[in-house]
């Protein structure tokens, strides 16, 4: 076996020197520069990713705080803009009961004055037809008698105002 051979070992040590430092530099001036490129750029990529996410956060924070304070704004103007016609809403219905209340109080003035003037026109027609009555009324049981009309007047006027 040439592996176990005394004589070899020399040219085999040689050759694992020149192997073993053919490999280093390789590796050092090629391979791990690469490798530690690929790295740092890895880690930068990170670093410039983990700095893009908090101001995304920041900026999604402050996003947020705007549209809370926006939603506030427009809750307090709906609320200022309900209350202002819920207030027009009551000034006109207010005012359409007060002109209800005027109208019909003058209906009911109106009515209670065309009341007056029937009850009036009622009290003369029932006064005449009384006299008529009375008249024919006394004729009928005293025929022949002179029938007075101021004294038959003058009863149904007593009569009419309570006074008999």
């Amino acid at each position: 076996m040439p592996q176990l051979d005394f004589s070899t070992f020399p040219n085999q040590i040689f050759w694992l020197v020149v192997t073993l430092l053919a490999i280093w530099l390789i590796l050092d001036k090629v391979a791990l520069p690469r490798i530690a490129a690929v790295l740092a750029e890895r880690q930068g990529t990170l670093t410039n990713d983990l700095a893009a996410a908090e101001d995304l956060k920041r900026q999604a924070a402050e996003a947020e705080k705007a549209y809370d304070k926006a939603l506030a704004d427009a809750r307090a103007e709906a609320h200022r803009i309900a209350d202002e016609t819920r207030a027009e809403i009551q000034a006109g219905l207010a005012e359409a009961t007060a002109r209800a209340d005027e109208q019909i109080a003058a209906k009911a003035a109106e009515s209670e004055a065309r009341i007056a003037e029937i009850q009036a026109s009622a009290a003369q027609s029932v006064e005449e037809v009384a006299r008529d009555v009375t008249a024919e009324i006394v004729a009928a049981v005293a025929p022949g008698k002179t029938v007075d009309a101021n004294a038959i007047n003058a009863a149904i006027t007593a009569r009419m105002r309570g006074q008999a």
